[in-house]
């Protein structure tokens, strides 16, 4: 095992982490379908406790453009508070309820919104992509070091700033193909 070999795992782990935290985020940003991920960052007020949705309710996806939201405990006060968490999100749906049930209907969207949401998905991707710079960065400060304390010689230095680059290419290229991948399904009806 070379001694930079630790810097390219924990280099590894770290790029892998950004890309979840990216397909993450992706995920809660509607498209012209229903999907429950949508609600994944929603939290309810259950008994005094921030719960997320998914933890409180079944959500189930009826139609290509609906979700339903079935709670555990059917009680009035746990639906309206469902209720209350999603007009709170940024999701701008309007639930329509039974008294045991929610139902989100995904209105089309406009071009204008589909636009916007694409302009979101590039900012988010960005904010990913300069994480990535700032892990590529870290990662040369410390086989720098490494050099300077002796552990690497020139060779295995250039070796490993020129790994550092190429493992970071490969990552930049993937979140290339994620933003390519969302900004498509979001301009798709």
């Amino acid at each position: 095992m070379e001694p930079y070999d630790i810097i390219l795992e924990d280099l590894a782990d770290k790029t892998a982490k950004t890309q979840q935290h990216l397909r993450d985020q992706l995920s809660t940003i509607r498209t012209g379908r229903a999907s429950p991920a949508l609600v994944d960052t929603i939290r309810v007020d259950y008994y005094g406790s921030p719960t997320p949705l998914n933890q409180v309710a079944h959500i189930s996806v009826p139609e290509a453009r609906q979700l339903m939201i079935k709670p555990f405990d059917a009680s009035p006060d746990v639906v309206r508070e469902i209720e209350r968490a999603i007009l709170k999100s940024d999701l701008g749906l309007n639930p329509q309820g039974d008294g045991k049930a929610l139902r989100l209907v995904m209105p089309p969207l406009s071009g204008e919104q589909r636009q916007k949401l694409v302009a979101k998905v590039k900012d988010l991707v960005e904010q990913n992509r300069v994480a990535l710079r700032n892990e590529r960065r870290d990662a040369n400060k410390q086989a720098d070091q490494m050099k300077k304390d002796g552990d690497l010689t020139e060779d295995q230095l250039k070796k490993t700033h020129d790994l550092i680059d190429k493992a970071l290419k490969a990552c930049e290229s993937q979140l290339s193909d994620a933003l390519k991948s969302k900004s498509k399904e979001i301009m798709e009806d």
